[in-house]
């Protein structure tokens, strides 16, 4: 409907990036595949392959936090004025333990290739860590942990891991 078209038009406020890990994309190889803990069938017309050479979290994603400043600055690049401000909705990775030391460097390393960005001129106007807590992961349950705070699924005691605390120390260190 036409009113329908007016609405859609409309410019959003802003623009939620999630950003886990990149993936190199090529021609189909005829044969299913895992990949990133997702069951990826042969029938695609596409096939999804590792990036080596790479870190990998436990998960098995690549890390590569310059692929968050080359996906922001290219969103700079093509919609220039155009684009909305950024806010990054979700960002970080699965690691085991409570002195979970590859996970503040995870963090650590995409904080800075958002500072990256944000010097090259893109307005990101909010970060948010995925997950506060341990939580439920759609494609694997309670197998792998994603949060800050360490959850004891069976007495549900909390525990703050260190880059739970690393990262208040940041957020803490900006003002």
């Amino acid at each position: 409907m036409e009113s329908d078209l007016k609405i859609i038009s409309t410019p959003v406020d802003w623009y939620g990036v999630n950003y886990y890990a990149p993936s190199r994309v090529g021609a189909p190889q005829g044969t299913a595949t895992e990949f990133g803990g997702i069951d990826m069938p042969a029938e695609l017309p596409f096939s999804v392959r590792r990036i080596e050479g790479r870190p990998e979290t436990d998960f098995g994603w690549p890390v590569v936090p310059e692929g968050l400043t080359e996906l922001l600055t290219g969103f700079r690049d093509r919609y220039g004025d155009r684009l909305p401000p950024v806010v990054i909705t979700e960002n970080g990775c699965s690691y085991e333990g409570v002195d979970d030391q590859d996970r503040i460097a995870y963090l650590d390393a995409h904080i800075r290739a958002l500072h990256t960005a944000l010097e090259a001129g893109v307005d990101v106007r909010g970060y948010f860590v995925w997950s506060l807590m341990d939580n439920f992961e759609w494609a694997e349950g309670y197998a792998r942990r994603f949060g800050l705070v360490h959850v004891d699924y069976e007495t549900l005691v909390r525990t703050p891991k260190a880059s739970y605390h690393w990262f208040r120390d940041v957020l803490r260190a900006q003002g």
